[in-house]
């Protein structure tokens, strides 16, 4: 196993990572704009009005996102069992 590889594999299971987390984030991101926006043009100042809408908003992210996860975790997952002989070898 050469260095080379060993970058590779540590790029692919970064990249992975940033995809899996992309959907949930960026909801979150724009719901908690929305939200501060809201409250800085209605001028109410409370911390809890955020939660619940960005926990929905989560949610449905991962309901509607769910799907292509699991199918880009079973593919990564299975490309990374057919390199082990390659890898180990």
């Amino acid at each position: 196993m050469t260095d080379a590889m060993i970058t590779e594999l540590a790029l692919q299971a970064m990249t992975i990572a940033a995809k899996m987390a992309a959907p949930v984030l960026l909801t979150a991101l724009v719901v908690g704009f929305a939200i501060s926006l809201f409250q800085s043009v209605t001028q109410i100042q409370e911390a809890t009005l955020s939660f619940v809408p960005k926990a929905v908003a989560c949610g449905a992210a991962l309901l509607f996102s769910g799907n292509w996860m699991l199918h880009e975790m079973v593919t990564y997952t299975t490309q990374l069992f057919e390199k082990l002989p390659q890898l180990l070898g």
